[in-house]
């Protein structure tokens, strides 16, 4: 099986505890995660890992069950101490959550992003066909993940001649606005959090996860992002990641507003 990790743990609070995942975005009402599982479906994926929180749990179980179109679909829980903290982990730890559901090399995406099924086929078929045993992401011109109002977090590639990853930066508070203020350009490449992993690297990262919440146990917000680790992992030496391309257009909901932007943009599709 060739199996896609969700994550859809966290709730934004510019949201108000809607779960927008949930927002029906589809030119038939299909709702966001829907409408990314029809693709990932399309494109050969035939198990899916749910990355599930507290608040979240019970809504994509009731919604999906065991299973959606026939394809099997797994719940991992992404807990915290609530007494501790006043947020979960992160993403590595979103990922690591599911780690006694992963069984073979596998993709992680968000569960509110829109990748294109261009973009899941080619990520299947790299993970199919990879001749060098390398892990893959995809690369998005920074300027298309940029809402058009408010601010958002990116992590931005480095990359060597041969489009590999030479590190990943994790970029706070970035706006259409203020690129310069972070050193940024509009041609800057983008990360959307979506990777194909070599099963092997879970491990790495539980290490890496460990340390990193024995030297934050007293701070109750920081958080261990994903492409941070997998960017330390390259800088070592112990993974490589090829960046690709893909025809698609990256399209997502990160403020309210956006969920029309989005209906529009599906609808002229259709």
């Amino acid at each position: 099986m060739v199996c896609i990790v969700y994550m859809v743990a966290g709730m934004s609070s510019r949201f108000g505890g809607k779960i927008k995942q949930f927002a029906k975005v589809g030119p038939n009402a299909e709702t966001l995660i829907e409408f990314s599982l029809n693709q990932a479906i399309s494109a050969g994926f035939n198990k899916v890992i749910f990355v599930v929180g507290e608040k979240t749990a019970s809504p994509f179980k009731k919604m999906f069950g065991n299973e959606y179109k026939g394809i099997p679909i797994s719940y991992a829980n992404q807990e915290f101490d609530a007494s501790k903290r006043d947020k979960p982990w992160g993403t590595a730890d979103a990922l690591i959550s599911a780690n006694d559901l992963v069984s073979d090399d596998f993709v992680v995406c968000n569960g509110d992003d829109l990748y294109g099924e261009n973009t899941f086929r080619k990520m299947r078929e790299f993970a199919t066909k990879n001749p060098h045993n390398d892990c893959a992401t995809i690369g998005y011109n920074l300027m298309t993940v940029i809402p058009c109002k408010g601010t958002v977090n990116r992590g931005i590639f480095t990359v060597d001649e041969n489009n590999y990853l030479i590190r990943i930066d994790e970029t706070l508070g970035i706006s259409k606005d203020n690129l310069g203020e972070h050193g940024l350009a509009e041609s800057s490449i983008s990360s959307q959090n979506i990777f194909f992993l070599k099963l092997g690297v879970l491990a790495m990262l539980k290490e890496k996860l460990i340390k990193f919440k024995e030297a934050h146990q007293e701070d109750r917000t920081s958080e261990c992002y994903l492409p941070t680790e997998l960017s330390n992992l390259v800088a070592q030496g112990k993974i490589k990641i090829k960046v690709l391309e893909t025809p698609d257009k990256w399209l997502g909901v990160t403020n309210p507003e956006d969920e029309e932007i989005l209906r529009q943009e599906l609808a002229s599709q259709n």
